[in-house]
């Protein structure tokens, strides 16, 4: 299979290589050309725009940071659903608004292409080894036959239901993880001021009945002081910001999510929005006046091997 990638950013990048080293051929575009050196390393293409990357492939990946974007490169003129043939198919990975994806699939479909929404959870540094969980949304026959892509990039597929679905699900998953990021700050900092040795309240916590996925990768990074968990403060606040709609939408009050999104906004003003999204609990640090630091915790995740 042919795959065009568009958005080889942190994840993109990741997931396009995954898919090179499993033998698909995978002609790549990114707003960036120095982003290509890796995947062209693997042996992908290079393409200089969305639609040579779209041109003859069979189906294309867009891996984006925002709706926007992500409208733009395929719906705009000369764009991926220009160059595409009917019958292929484009696949939205990217954390988007579900009523922009479902009207941008609309004039696909118009056109005999098919769409599928594929956005993945578990986190950067599990790219590169495909332990990614993909969360699928689309026709059901469409997205069999294309669970050899998504197996490529994922260690665990759910196919959800209908376009729009796998984004709803996608947008609750990044909603409780920024809520638990707030929390972990403040579970990490009543150890420190409690006086305990945090590398051993981190572990005790990390086998407790209160851990989180957010506090075995992110909590290793707070307490490294890097915060790099490949992540930003812009992100974070666009995926939290969409699941408040669909709150809104819903007519489901999110009390917390809203605190989260408070202290997300205030960390972005003070420390700008390219900060990784860890950086809020730095917020709790400054106000107290300690850092949470402890021995022995990395500066990055690496990948399983």
């Amino acid at each position: 299979m042919r795959v065009g990638f568009v958005g080889i950013g942190k994840l993109g990048g990741r997931l396009a290589a995954r898919l090179v080293t499993a033998g698909f051929e995978v002609v790549a575009h990114d707003r960036d050309e120095t982003r290509s050196a890796p995947l062209r390393s693997l042996g992908a293409a290079w393409a200089a725009s969305p639609g040579e990357a779209a041109r003859g492939a069979e189906a294309v990946i867009t891996c984006l940071p925002s709706p926007t974007a992500s409208t733009e490169v395929v719906a705009s003129e000369g764009g991926v659903l220009d160059a595409l043939a009917a019958g292929a198919t484009w696949i939205e990975m990217s954390t988007t608004d579900g009523h922009e994806l479902v009207r941008v699939g609309g004039l696909a479909s118009e056109r005999g292409i098919a769409t599928l929404e594929a956005p993945v959870t578990g986190g950067v540094h599990l790219a590169a080894t495909g332990e990614l969980t993909v969360i699928v949304g689309g026709d059901p026959a469409v997205a069999e036959a294309h669970m050899p892509l998504f197996r490529a990039m994922g260690r665990r597929v759910f196919h959800v239901g209908p376009l729009g679905r796998a984004t709803e699900l996608k947008l609750i998953t990044n909603m409780l993880a920024f809520v638990h990021l707030v929390a972990d700050g403040e579970a990490l900092m009543l150890a420190r001021r409690a006086g305990l040795d945090l590398a051993q309240a981190w572990e005790v916590i990390a086998a407790s009945s209160g851990t989180s996925f957010v506090h075995e990768t992110e909590g290793q990074v707070i307490l490294n002081g890097s915060y790099d968990i490949g992540f930003t403060l812009d992100l974070a606040l666009k995926d939290l910001g969409l699941a408040l709609r669909l709150g809104a939408d819903t007519g489901v009050p999110l009390a917390l999510a809203e605190q989260a999104e408070r202290a997300l906004e205030e960390a972005r003003e003070r420390y700008g929005g390219s900060a990784w999204s860890p950086m809020v609990v730095k917020l709790l640090e400054d106000a107290v006046g300690v850092d949470l630091r402890a021995p022995g915790f990395p500066a990055t995740l690496e990948p399983s091997e």
